[in-house]
């Protein structure tokens, strides 16, 4: 499954179940072809109408231990009424291909989500017109070839199923996928802010399919430390979609780290130089060139600590200062101090 954060996508994939996939098509009927000119700007026949349902979503747990719970479901089958189904979640209008103009909640007989919950799947209808442009791809969904598809909604309530805390307010500390005293821990999505499109994928967000979630539609808050521990979760046969927010998220990160990463070698290597010349002051014994050759492949750690050392060693063999008794006999004119002078 895959959820953005603050309107990014970020790819999750599904677990045991399908989910987004072309269903069927459909003779349109008169009731259907009345919510259909709800969205046209003038009346169509039924013939200007290629009809099909799909499945949407479900609330099964996926593979990232995350669930739509029914409540979201519903919600989602109100906030899709209308939503358009665009090509690879492309947001260019040119891409837009169909729309949907029904939803509703369907419950499987006989089917348990993973949990022990009974198993509902959110359906929709979507119509497309027979155009030149979109016989194409209506020959491929009729073919087989285009099934899958993946949805985009925003989500503003992640709740962890061991504690019930909110995990978007860091009200969990439990970690999705672990298992507590013999439960696995997930989460379960409520709140359904909006849904945004339905799109039809070549290669779904998840193996047998998607969804797209997201838990709010600002670009500027998308969570980066959820955007990385899932890149480097990613497997040899698995793949990553990054919205154009997230990529830019990435992008600016690489490009902090990169100046980060300079000025630390930088300072290493001044680093390294002065442990050498201390190195050279403190211990005349040893060979410079080959405790050079030892400092460069130090950690900084280890530089640190033989700093220290050695302005300890240095400090240590100091002359001290000694001061004179005022009750010692005045130096005689006689006595010379130019072993001292500067």
């Amino acid at each position: 499954m895959n959820y953005a954060n603050k309107d990014g996508y970020k790819q999750r994939y599904k677990y045991g179940y399908r989910d987004g996939y072309i269903e069927k098509s459909l003779d349109v009927s008169d009731d259907d072809l009345k919510k259909i000119n709800e969205y046209t700007r003038s009346d169509f026949t039924a013939e200007s109408f290629y009809v099909f349902s799909v499945v949407l979503c479900n609330n099964d747990i996926d593979r990232d231990y995350e669930k739509f719970s029914l409540e979201a479901l519903n919600t989602m089958a109100e906030k899709f009424l209308g939503k358009t189904g665009i090509c690879d979640h492309s947001m260019k209008s040119s891409d837009q291909k169909a729309r949907i103009f029904d939803t509703w909640v369907e419950k499987a007989d006989g089917r348990k989500t993973a949990d022990g919950d009974d198993f509902y799947e959110l359906k929709a209808k979507a119509y497309m017109v027979k155009s030149d442009e979109n016989m194409p791809l209506i020959t491929e969904i009729e073919a087989g070839i285009k099934k899958e598809v993946s949805v985009s909604c925003s989500v503003g309530k992640s709740v962890c199923s061991i504690c019930s805390g909110d995990k978007r307010n860091g009200g969990c500390s439990h970690k999705n996928g672990k298992v507590y005293d013999g439960k696995t821990a997930y989460s379960i999505l409520y709140d359904i802010r909006d849904a945004y499109e339905f799109s039809f994928v070549a290669v779904p967000a998840q193996r047998e399919a998607g969804v797209t979630k997201s838990f709010n539609s600002e670009k500027d808050e998308i969570n980066m430390t959820d955007v990385i521990e899932k890149i480097k979760s990613i497997g040899d046969s698995e793949s990553i979609t990054l919205s154009k927010y997230q990529a830019q998220a990435v992008a600016k990160a690489f490009d902090e780290l990169s100046d980060e990463a300079q000025l630390g070698r930088e300072y290493k290597k001044n680093l390294t130089d002065e442990v050498v010349a201390l190195c050279a002051v403190t211990m005349p014994a040893m060979d410079i060139k080959v405790f050079s050759a030892v400092a460069q492949v130090m950690t900084t750690n280890e530089l640190i600590s033989f700093k220290n050392a050695f302005l300890k060693m240095k400090k240590s063999n100091e002359p001290m200062l000694q001061l004179q008794n005022s009750k010692t006999k005045a130096p005689s004119k006689a006595q010379s101090f130019d072993q001292f002078k500067i």
